[in-house]
């Protein structure tokens, strides 16, 4: 649980010498001044851009009429006719199915890998785990994409195993495939929550095992996956969430087979419509907003007695780990399966498709090699345009949540603003608010609000919905860098006559410059991966990948998709690499420095 610094102590300015510009009440009065003005901007910026698409919503959801147009009055029967009419409840329960399996395999997937790895000598153990954090970078719906071109009914693997046993035992297009093609694009998550959780442990308890003769396994199931509690709640609360809100699966794989979860519901009802009912897009938009801030409510009424099973006390014991023989090997092929057949096949099938006219075993892929594909998109200039926007929306997106991100933990932190805890959750709050809702509910924002049309179809408005889907991970990068910070800092310029923005601004931002630069790299991979909102924001100027991705794969190209995906993944690449190598040299500097 974060520490919460106490304030520091206001200072004298009387105590101050030389160079005084007039009376010390004026000073105090305008020092209190600025830094009342900062605080109250924040906590007003950060509120106006959280709520701006959640209050058209809820208006939306009671009223007749469509928020732009004039008159209408309020009703309830848009949710009256979302459970009777629109067969919402069929939806509810297929959805949830979709979430509980989602978990359930991406959980079943994740944890022994996080205790094979961290718990175990495991070959290659640093090696695999730089391995299964890369799927984080790439977004679920290029690895979706990936999934089709090789496990498709006319995939590449599929029609190999078709030909030799005559039957193929799975089916993508199914809610149990679904589900396990989303898993495994959360598993990196759930992955690193317990992998952390137990890289950060001690070892004592182990010890306590062995001397009274418990086995490896025996410390493995009575000792060390108790302690997984807490993380595998959280991740699994979050992947559960995730299940609900995605798009990108239900889009390509549940529409095919006429699976209808709540997000591509909302797209029938939106975009795919040709007279959109506003009323019904409202209630249900309402009904999926509550059921994930429920699920955020319940992850944190549950995790409130998580101390129960904290293990880090001191210094922890990094030496002791568990032999578990050769049961290694096969939990090293079982990580195996997992990084090739469920992260590196489908990457690699997808960029050789964007180079291929066609993708089968039953033909040498070096005999259809083509630049095809990729001419279509560089010919085209909207395709092009697409690429474009989705880097100027990542770049300006990041470097702007990052300094407000960093803005808001410092007044939440590191000052004795008397709204600093409700800045805090405002701040957090948007993690709970799925993409689609957030692009519908900034549509009608910039619709109802006087002059927003100016913003509708604009890459601005993409950087803004963009921005607060992304704030809670700028939060969570820079807060606890601050909270590293020593009080002494802020009082040591406090008692010299700063006030508390000269404080911040001189001496903290630059403390907290790496931080920073982890979260714009943060921010930047998040926002080029996004598409949600602009299914319903994007004008014919302002595309992004994801969007054009769609386009495209609903015409039919997909080699075109691969191209555009793999075109993705190569920026996505080069930019984490360039990121990376910049923190490093940091780190390398700062390590010669010391020494």
């Amino acid at each position: 649980m974060a520490i919460q610094t106490p304030p520091a102590p206001a200072p004298d300015r009387r105590a101050t010498g030389g160079g005084n510009p007039g009376p010390p009440q004026y000073r105090r009065l305008f020092g209190a001044g600025r830094e009342v003005t900062i605080h109250w901007l924040t906590l007003l910026v950060t509120a106006a851009l959280v709520l701006a698409p959640v209050i058209p919503i809820l208006y939306q959801s009671i009223r007749n009429e469509p928020l732009y147009a004039a008159g209408g009055s309020l009703t309830l029967s848009n949710y009256t006719r979302l459970f009777t009419e629109a067969g919402f409840g069929s939806i509810i329960l297929d959805t949830l199915f979709f979430a509980a399996l989602t978990t359930l395999f991406a959980l079943a997937i994740a944890v022994p890998m996080a205790v094979l790895l961290e718990r175990t000598r495991f070959p290659a153990a640093r090696i695999v785990g730089q391995l299964l954090r890369w799927p984080i970078y790439i977004s679920p719906l290029v690895l979706a994409f990936g999934w089709i071109v090789v496990y498709g009914p006319a995939g590449f693997l599929t029609t190999a195993v078709r030909e030799g046993l005559g039957w193929v035992p799975w089916n993508l297009y199914s809610l149990p495939g679904m589900a396990f093609v989303e898993a495994v694009a959360q598993v990196p998550i759930a992955y690193l929550f317990c992998a952390n959780a137990l890289a950060a442990s001690d070892t004592s308890l182990e010890n306590a095992a062995r001397t009274v003769g418990a086995g490896p396994f025996r410390i493995l199931r009575s000792v060390v996956v108790p302690l997984l509690r807490p993380p595998m709640l959280y991740a699994g609360l979050l992947i559960f969430g995730t299940g609900v809100e995605t798009l990108s699966i239900p889009l390509i794989l549940g529409e095919p087979a006429g699976i209808t979860l709540f997000s591509n519901f909302l797209y029938e009802q939106g975009i795919d419509s040709i007279s959109p009912d506003y009323g019904l897009l409202g209630a249900a938009s309402t009904f999926v907003l509550v059921t994930t801030i429920g699920l955020v409510v319940l992850q944190t009424r549950l995790l409130r007695h998580a101390q129960r099973f904290v293990s880090v006390r001191g210094k922890a014991n990094r030496s002791n780990l568990l032999d578990i023989g050769g049961w290694k090997w096969l939990g090293f092929a079982f990580v195996g399966l997992y990084v090739v057949f469920g992260a590196l096949l489908p990457m690699i099938a997808l960029v050789l498709r964007a180079f291929t006219s066609l993708l089968t075993p039953l033909v040498n892929p070096f005999d259809l090699l083509t630049l095809d594909n990729f001419r279509l998109i560089f010919d085209y200039e909207p395709y092009t345009e697409s690429i474009t926007n989705s880097i100027t929306v990542a770049f300006i997106g990041a470097v702007a949540v990052t300094l407000l991100g960093t803005v808001v933990v410092l007044v939440s932190r590191r000052s004795d603003f008397r709204f600093a805890r409700v800045l805090e959750t405002t701040a957090q709050s948007p993690h709970a608010v799925p993409g689609l809702i957030v692009g519908i509910g900034f549509f009608w924002a910039f619709a109802w609000i006087p002059g927003g049309d100016a913003l509708s179809g604009t890459l601005l408005a993409l950087i803004i919905a963009f921005g607060v889907r992304a704030l809670p991970s700028a939060y969570g990068a820079i807060s606890p860098a601050t909270m590293q910070l020593g009080a002494e800092l802020d009082n040591a310029a406090r008692v010299a006559g700063a006030d508390w923005w000269r404080t911040v601004s001189r001496i903290l931002i630059r403390l907290l410059l790496p931080a920073m630069l982890a979260s714009f790299l943060l921010i930047w991979t998040q926002m080029i991966r996004e598409y949600a909102p602009a299914m319903f924001l994007a004008g014919a100027e302002s595309q992004v990948i994801g969007t054009t991705a769609i386009d495209l794969w609903t015409q039919g190209e997909t080699g075109s998709v691969a191209a555009l995906a793999t075109l993705q993944i190569a920026v996505t690449a080069l930019v984490a690499g360039l990121a990376g190598f910049l923190m490093r040299d940091k780190k390398d500097k700062k390590e010669k420095a010391h020494a």
